[in-house]
């Protein structure tokens, strides 16, 4: 312990209460010998981090109790990784300068219900590069993050309904395995159609 402790830069003392609130894993224990490892030196630098950043104690545990409820990245990329879209790795940290002040317990675990975060080990996995980059510009023109997943959420819905009819149209129609290659075809009747009705919606 008191090895770990001068490592991550803080007393004893601290790392005790840090495991008493449940901040940091308990260690694995052989006899009556406790073995830490570089898991929990990445979560107390992730947690110095983030005091840095703002946090308090209580809303890194809360954050951290989510993360922990959350699916890991093989669960969700379980299926394989999605084929146009480009998965990305990030710290806490990293995540919480993307939406500065934005990350709270009830956004991640909305975040995690979708599907948009994944963990894998002390790394969090965004499944898309677009939907990470389109999301942080929305909070940054002022979009709450909580509206931006609600509208995820709603988004996912229709995406769904597109998709069955894409793919059965095309199965319908066209040679066995031709669907994934018109894949750009289905995405650019979607982009149209959803330009000219935003347009009609604007000129209300």
């Amino acid at each position: 312990m008191e090895e770990l402790a001068k490592e991550a830069g803080i007393t004893v003392r601290t790392l005790r209460f840090y495991r008493e609130r449940g901040l940091i894993q308990p260690p694995r224990r052989e006899g009556r010998i406790a073995w830490y490892d570089e898991h929990h030196l990445a979560r107390l630098r992730t947690i110095a981090a983030l005091l840095e950043r703002g946090h308090t104690l209580n809303g890194i545990a809360d954050l951290a109790t989510a993360f922990e409820s959350g699916r890991d990245v093989g669960e969700v990329l379980g299926l394989g990784e999605p084929t146009e879209e480009t998965p990305v790795r990030l710290s806490p940290e990293d995540l919480a300068d993307y939406f500065e002040g934005e990350v709270t317990p009830e956004n991640l675990a909305a975040a995690l219900d979708l599907g948009y975060l994944a963990t894998d080990g002390d790394e969090i996995v965004h499944i898309s590069r677009r939907l990470l980059d389109v999301s942080a510009a929305l909070v940054r023109e002022g979009v709450p993050l909580s509206a931006v997943l609600d509208a995820a959420r709603r988004v996912r819905v229709h995406a769904e309904a597109l998709a069955d009819l894409f793919v059965d149209v095309l199965s319908a129609h066209t040679p066995q395995g031709e669907v994934d290659r018109l894949r750009p075809l289905a995405k650019s009747v979607v982009e149209a159609e959803l330009s000219m009705a935003m347009d009609r919606r604007l000129r209300k």
